[in-house]
């Protein structure tokens, strides 16, 4: 990317796309498709099939800047993570001894306060999940300032991590994962197949590590810890009246049948879904949620909110029943909603 003035210039295998600063729809619609948080950013994606092949193009032009690579396709974990890996004891062990684990690909830096909140947490969940007998283990790769800030949070880690001195490989599995932001927590199966991206929401809204290795749910109770995911694509919200936790049950049952439907037609493809579903009950993070998007005080409201779009959409009706919901995320793919302003 090239950043000159207020414009933005994206460049795509064999097309260039050229984008302003604050997006028209139908360069939103590219936005939200392929995740972007923030700027610069470069996506590479195969012409053909229409699938991403890197989202961290950026690293790939410093990293390969003859393009000797190309086309940068992704590669197996295993392949990318290959040498020796670090304890905190100075010892050291191969890659290979993550086969048959489930593995957490932990970016993380100790200047970042969220990492440091997170890393406390998750040394926690790590010791429960392995006292359990799950064959569970964390690669740490630094962003770290310095090879000092390395050793100093590397200290209070009872895992694995690349050397801080490799940063090519360092690089390497930032492109593979398309890191734009830290903390993030990659969570792979055993084949090294990517569970979910959405580890650090996951450990924190499971801290007895009841639900590993956390594979995605297809409805989300809204608290602070998953709100942040309300910022990564359009989201499906369904507000009822509601103050404890169980209550939010009958809500989830109404929508879970279309939210897993969804999330499997699009896992077939081999694509990320593009709708996430929350249930919001009678709470301070509902009632922030309504005032910052404008929202009535009825419930149940059926809503989508798309934050990077800064556009919702609502369905104010007295009943919501699952035809209700289907017509609604329907309508919204097909693109024959009418967007009202945040």
């Amino acid at each position: 990317y090239i950043q000159q003035d207020s414009i933005i210039y994206g460049v795509f295998p064999l097309t260039v796309f050229r984008f302003s600063y604050r997006p028209l729809s139908l360069q939103m619609k590219l936005w939200n498709k392929y995740k972007v948080t923030s700027i610069p950013s470069l996506v590479f994606v195969d012409a053909t099939t229409g699938k991403v092949v890197c989202r961290n193009g950026l690293l790939v032009v410093r990293d390969d800047p003859k393009g000797l690579e190309f086309p940068w396709g992704p590669k197996p974990f295993a392949e990318v993570v290959a040498g020796p890996l670090l304890r905190n004891n100075r010892q050291t062990t191969d890659s290979s001894s993550l086969e048959g684990h489930y593995v957490g690909v932990y970016f993380s830096a100790h200047w970042c306060p969220p990492c440091r909140s997170l890393t406390r947490v998750l040394v926690e969940s790590y010791r429960t999940v392995k006292e359990s007998g799950q064959k569970f283990e964390i690669v740490f790769v630094s962003a770290d300032r310095s090879e000092e800030s390395f050793k100093q949070y590397f200290s209070e880690m009872p895992w694995l991590a690349v050397p801080y001195s490799d940063e090519a490989r360092r690089s390497r599995l930032n492109r593979l994962y398309g890191i734009q932001g830290i903390p993030t927590l990659i969570l792979l199966d055993t084949e090294g197949h990517m569970i979910t991206r959405q580890g650090r929401v996951e450990v924190l809204n499971d801290l007895e590590c009841r639900l590993f290795p956390w594979h995605p749910r297809p409805v989300l109770e809204l608290s602070e810890s998953n709100a942040v995911q309300l910022h990564e694509g359009p989201c499906l919200v369904l507000f009822v009246d509601a103050e404890e936790e169980g209550e939010l049950e009958p809500a989830k049952e109404l929508i879970q049948p279309i939210a897993e439907k969804l999330m499997a037609k699009y896992k077939a493809k081999e694509e990320e879904t593009p709708l996430l579903f929350f249930v919001a009950g009678e709470d301070d993070m509902s009632d922030s949620l309504r005032d910052y998007t404008n929202l009535p005080e009825a419930a149940p409201l059926l809503t989508i909110l798309d934050m990077s779009a800064r556009a919702k959409y609502v369905r104010d009706v007295e009943e919501i029943t699952p035809a209700v919901v289907e017509q609604f995320v329907s309508d919204f793919l097909a693109e024959k909603l009418k967007p009202e302003p945040i």
